[in-house]
Parts: structure tokens; C-alpha cells; sequence
């Protein structure tokens, strides 16, 4: 018999395909990653396990990966300043390769010959896991259930479950598709599919509305260290604790929400809500720190840098060679990003209000326009000159 190790979260899709997979002569070993998605009322990773077991599988892996989520890709992501399209922090398209090397450690570990994923034919992650396991073992053969199998619905897979006694929860009718994790959620479907209609409130998870948050604003101190994030107000945290916790105070004031229409890897546009409090709040720090520190020719390449990082995580490249490269360009550049920037947090918005580094490029005395002025004016004329030389006929 054939091994596979699927990659299993204990809902619907997951639980049937363990079922499926054994039908077609699969020993089916589960692996259940914790990146710090939270689970619902009611649930732990012990109960998902017994589910995978009652679905059919002879093994499952539960692995809490939060600090090395954190340490190996959500750091180096923030150090480059990595936004897709602008608006999304690429909370979910962070943790797939993640999960992709855990696959294939464990296919090693049991000496099985394939990996599994429930993902849908239309999205990114099928592209994301499936590149990162071709990368990390090109030779392990991949199945994607949901691509090929006979099911038209969810109500298809229901009557398939309760068929062979498949224990899920048949009575909650979710009507969005959600992804999380510590750094970020992600939400579509259901009427959000409606580009007309503006998301209702009962589909975010950790934000409070920004009109029903507090009138009176909070303010906070970031402080970083070569680019990553170490106090806040003067406190040491852990990052796990510390993202935690910027998660917690910005979901309070609504900071870190995000509706857009975003390209898809596949060719296809479609509508994303996204919630993104500690993630918000620590980009928005870290990007006006830069600011302060970098000279211009640095931070605006760093600019395109950010870029072409947040493409490439997006895509599923987060192992390929460009990428690793330019882990080596993003780190170099965080040599002196150390300091505090205070941060404003007030219905919905977080902006800087302060800064300050013993690496600052500021200088005072050269920007002012009051007594103190050192900049010598004189100079400007032949500067202008110099400048504008080239493009005179």
C-alpha cells in the first residue's frame, strides 16, 4: 500500500479526502501545522486528530510551528517591507511554505512516496504548496483531491461524510472561506463575491469596527533592532508574545483591515478581505524607521526590493533562488534599522507621530527654517546648474 501525507485541517474538504484517499489504496498520514490560526469554541488539535483518525488515517503529525512561522518567514518578510498589490501582508501565501517543508520532512520521516492538499483548482495556495514541494523533493508525487474527485458541492461532501461516519459539523453553514494564522486572516466567498455590497461586519474576526472603537486614541512605542521588532512602550517582548499583543490592542481600534481586488497567480481577479492588526502596526513602524535611516538611493531601490519580494512570496517562489538572493540584499540593508517609532492608533487608522535613532540621517540643523540654520544657501545655485545641465538644448 502506497503512502501519502496529507496536509490536514480538520475540516470538511480534509476530512473527506482522507476517506477518498483510502479508497484508491492510501495509507493517508495526516500533518496538522499550528501557526497560530486560534480554533473555534469547542475545538483543539486533540480533537482534530481524533477526527483524522476516525476519517481513516493511521498517523497524524501535529507540529506547533509559531516561532519558526515567525523567526523564518514573517521577520524576514517584514525586514523587506512586503506588501502584494499594496494592501494584502501575505499572511496565508507566508505560512504555505511553511507547511510544504513540513510535508516533505514527514514523507521522508515515513518513507511515503506522495503528498496531499485540499486546496481548490482556482486558488493560489495549490500553486504555492505544490512549487515549494517540487522544489524540496521534485520526486514525491502530488494529489490534489478537490481538483479531480466527484463531489459538485458542499452538500455532496456532507452526505459523503455522514456516509461513512466522518465526524464533522454539519449544522454550522459557513458562509465565507477564512484562513489564519498569527500574522493575518483571510476572508472571501459568500456575499463578499458581491463587489457592490460592502463586508459585513460579521465577517472579521478580530477587528472591532473602526466607528464602534474607542473615541480616545492609543498610543504606542515600537522598537526595533537591525530590523526586527524587539519592545513595546520599553517592554521586551517575545515575538510570538509581542505580535500577540499588537494584535490584540490594534484589532481593539479596527487598525489593519483591507478589502481589495487582488490578481490571483492563476489569472483570475477576485475580491479578499483581510485582517492584518499586528502585522499593520509593525510594517507601518518598521517602513517609517527606514525612512529615518536609509540613505535615498537605498531606500528607494529597497522600494522595488519590497516589491518583487511580496510578488514572489505571492507566487509560491519563496524557495527559489532570487528569493534566497534577495533575503541577502534585505538583511545587509538592516545593519543600523534600529530605534522607536511612536504609533498613533485611532478607528481604524495607525500613523507615526514620533521617531528617534542614533542612526538617524535627520539632521536638524540642515532642515530647519528657524534661527539655528546651518544649511548654506549659497550653495543651491550651482547645485541647480550642475543638476539640470544635462537636459538644457
Amino acid at each position: 500500500m502506497k503512502k501519502v501525507v496529507l496536509a490536514y485541517s480538520g475540516g470538511l474538504d480534509t476530512s473527506c479526502i482522507v476517506r477518498w484517499l483510502k479508497e484508491r489504496s492510501y495509507e493517508v498520514i495526516c500533518f496538522v501545522a499550528d501557526l497560530g490560526q486560534g480554533l473555534g469554541q469547542g475545538e483543539s488539535f486533540e480533537a482534530i486528530e481524533k477526527r483524522a483518525l476516525a476519517a481513516g488515517a493511521s498517523k497524524v503529525y501535529i507540529r506547533d510551528l509559531q516561532e519558526e512561522f515567525i523567526d523564518d518567514f514573517i521577520i524576514p518578510a517584514l525586514k523587506a517591507n512586503a506588501v502584494y498589490e499594496g494592501k494584502y501582508l501575505l499572511a496565508t501565501a507566508l505560512g504555505r511554505p511553511l507547511i510544504a517543508k513540513y510535508l516533505v520532512q514527514i514523507a521522508h520521516k515515513e518513507k511515503a512516496n506522495a503528498v496531499a492538499h485540499g486546496c481548490t483548482g482556482k486558488g493560489n495556495d495549490q500553486v504555492r504548496l505544490e512549487v515549494a514541494i517540487g522544489i524540496l523533493d521534485s520526486k514525491l508525487e502530488i494529489i490534489a483531491p478537490v481538483r479531480e474527485w466527484e463531489f459538485k458541492s458542499r452538500d455532496e461532501e456532507i452526505e459523503y461524510a455522514l456516509k461513512y461516519n466522518i465526524p464533522i459539523d454539519v449544522t454550522k453553514k459557513k458562509p465565507y472561506s477564512v484562513d489564519r494564522n498569527i500574522w493575518g486572516v483571510s476572508i472571501e466567498a459568500g456575499i463578499l463575491e458581491n463587489l457592490e455590497q460592502e463586508p459585513p461586519e460579521d465577517a472579521y474576526l478580530i477587528t472591532k469596527s473602526p466607528m464602534q472603537a474607542s473615541s480616545y486614541p492609543r498610543y504606542i512605542e515600537v522598537t526595533f533592532e537591525k530590523g526586527c521588532p524587539k519592545k513595546i512602550d520599553g517592554k521586551v517582548f517575545k515575538l510570538k508574545n509581542l505580535i500577540n499583543y499588537l494584535n490584540d490592542v490594534g484589532g481593539q481600534f479596527g487598525v489593519g483591515r483591507s478589502d481589495m481586488v487582488e490578481n490571483r497567480l492563476v489569472g483570475i481577479k477576485s475580491r479578499e478581505i483581510y485582517e492584518a492588526p499586528a502585522a499593520t502596526i509593525l510594517y507601518t513602524a518598521h517602513k517609517e524607521l527606514e525612512a529615518l535611516i536609509l540613505d535615498r538611493e537605498l531606500a528607494h531601490f529597497k522600494e522595488l526590493i519590497g516589491l518583487k519580494y511580496a510578488e514572489l512570496v505571492y507566487y509560491g517562489l519563496w524557495f527559489s533562488p532570487l528569493k534566497v538572493a534577495l533575503d541577502g540584499f534585505v538583511e545587509k540593508t538592516q545593519k543600523l534599522v534600529s530605534g522607536t517609532i511612536k504609533l498613533k492608533l485611532s478607528k481604524g487608522s495607525c500613523v507615526a507621530v514620533a521617531r528617534k535613532s542614533k542612526h538617524s540621517l535627520y539632521k536638524k540643523e540642515l532642515s530647519t527654517y528657524g534661527a539655528e540654520d546651518k544649511f548654506d544657501q549659497g550653495l543651491a545655485n550651482g547645485f541647480i546648474k550642475l543638476w539640470g545641465m544635462p537636459y538644457k538644448r
